[in-house]
């Protein structure tokens, strides 16, 4: 398992800069042979680290090391003798201790994250399509010949290959704009997100192992965006299934289309619940559009890699927060749809029968889920404590409409409603209380895997059985 918070070549530059920052301060100054070459030692794996691993700000305080050295080596390059003044040795001892906790610091908390590597038997594959809906307007738009445009990205079993690995966005700087005001950090902070490398291979060919392959469809949460659930798309890739995930146009915290126009969130998170609901159409349209779109991929329309390789009676969707809600929608809404899961998704939208769903549906939910949705109705605009219980009321009787007629659900201890997501593998400092990351991902990638193997593939029920012994902490239970 892939568990690295600095990357290797970071790590030496600091410590054989500070090395040779302590001989400098305690030691030796000046233009000896044994500086000359320790100069040269940290001038060779700064060098390395920049052209191996790539130049991140978060590196500048041990790179500005390497400056002082040099400064310290050549302004006086005959000055031998270091103070032997206990007051100047313990200032610059603190003073050098303080400065390497931030050099350490920085990388560590904003880290080149990376992600573990999938456990399936296939390798995995990616690309992504532009699609039109020259039937709907955008709403969003003033102009009403505007369509709905979205950007789909696909995750599929490939083909042994030497394609380059997928880095985790194409447009660090677009996405990172969009993410800063809700991790509420500087654009610039998180633009390194470019340079974290995925399992995917770029453009690679699909497997034929299989004939055909069946397809999940992937609905982000409010603000996020497509990749922002890669921890799990890659997996599912890898045990056999397509995936495609969507960015919802205007919800999403950014899409960036081929033509290098930016289109960010506009969404109004503190319009209420009448307001959600009233919106889900936008996003169950998307799906629909979507699956419209897969059907024509099976034709080979409009990549011939894809010709008859999609089983589109074989077809499921997953999603996180209102994403996880559209999952549920399209089992009510859409046939080709056999089942769902909701990641911690308040129920928006239509109501699920008194009955139930009637297909297969699993309710995942964050330790802190009424915590969550009790503070995000307490930020709308004039809305109180009581009327944030009522509404918190409102969300929990939708819940337990739709956990009848076989319906799953399970709560992860030590999560939070981002847990969920990639998202606390961007720091260290955005992990729920407790958490092991890695380990809640495993279990969501077992019990999303399992699922989908029953209720999509149609294989044997017993991993998904299982998953109450395996687990017994999340509580798992079919209703």
């Amino acid at each position: 398992m892939e568990r690295k918070i600095m990357r290797m070549m970071e790590i030496i530059v600091i410590v054989v800069n500070f090395l040779f920052l302590g001989r400098l301060l305690f030691f030796s100054r000046g233009l000896s042979i044994g500086n000359v070459i320790l100069l040269g030692a940290s001038v060779v794996v700064t060098a390395l680290q920049i052209l191996l691993e790539g130049y991140r700000w978060q590196m500048i305080p041990a790179y500005l090391v390497l400056l002082v050295l040099s400064l310290q080596v050549f302004i006086y390059p005959n000055k031998y003798t270091v103070s032997a003044s206990m007051v100047k040795r313990i200032f610059k001892g603190c003073l050098s201790v303080v400065y390497l906790i931030v050099a350490v610091a920085l990388p560590f908390l904003l880290p080149i994250f990376s992600f573990d590597k999938p456990t399936g038997p296939y390798e995995v594959g990616t690309t992504t399509f532009h699609f039109i809906d020259s039937e709907r307007r955008e709403e969003y738009s003033d102009d009403p010949k505007d369509r709905r445009e979205l950007m789909v990205q696909l995750w599929y079993p490939a083909s042994g290959s030497n394609e380059p690995m997928a880095p985790y966005t194409t447009s660090p700087k677009e996405l990172a704009r969009g993410l800063a005001s809700m991790i509420s950090i500087p654009a610039f902070t998180i633009e390194h997100f470019g340079q974290v490398k995925t399992h995917s291979h770029q453009e690679a060919l699909l497997s034929g192992e299989e004939k055909t392959w069946p397809l999940l469809i992937f609905s982000h949460g409010m603000d996020q965006f497509r990749n922002g659930n890669t921890f799990q798309l890659e997996e599912l890739a890898s045990h056999g299934y397509i995936v495609a995930a969507i960015d919802h146009t205007y919800n999403a915290a950014v899409t960036v289309f081929p033509d290098g126009r930016s289109a960010f969130s506009r969404s109004q998170l503190d319009d209420g619940l009448p307001v959600l609901d009233a919106h889900m159409p936008v996003w169950t349209g998307d799906v629909k559009f979507v699956l419209d779109k897969m059907e024509q991929l099976n034709d080979g329309v409009p990549d011939g890699r894809f010709r008859g390789a999609i089983d589109m009676k074989r077809v499921g969707m997953f999603g996180h927060s209102y994403g996880g809600a559209t999952a549920m929608q399209m089992l009510l809404l859409d046939d080709r749809v056999k089942a769902g899961i909701d990641m911690d998704g308040g129920l928006f939208g239509r109501l699920a029968p008194d009955t139930g769903i009637s297909k297969p549906f699993i309710l995942m939910n964050a330790q802190d889920t009424e915590d969550y949705y009790m503070e995000a109705t307490k930020n709308q605009s004039d809305v109180g404590t009581d009327s944030s219980e009522g509404l918190w009321s409102e969300l929990l009787q939708r819940r337990q409409l739709a956990l009848k007629a076989g319906s799953y659900s399970l709560t992860i201890p030590h999560t939070d409603h981002m847990s969920f997501t990639d998202f606390a593998l961007y720091s260290p400092l955005l992990q729920a209380k407790d958490a092991n990351i890695r380990s809640i991902h495993r279990i969501i990638n077992d019990v999303s895997l399992s699922f989908f193997d029953k209720y999509v593939k149609g294989y044997d029920s017993a991993a998904l059985d299982e998953i109450a012994t395996r687990y017994p902490e999340i509580g798992f239970v079919k209703h």
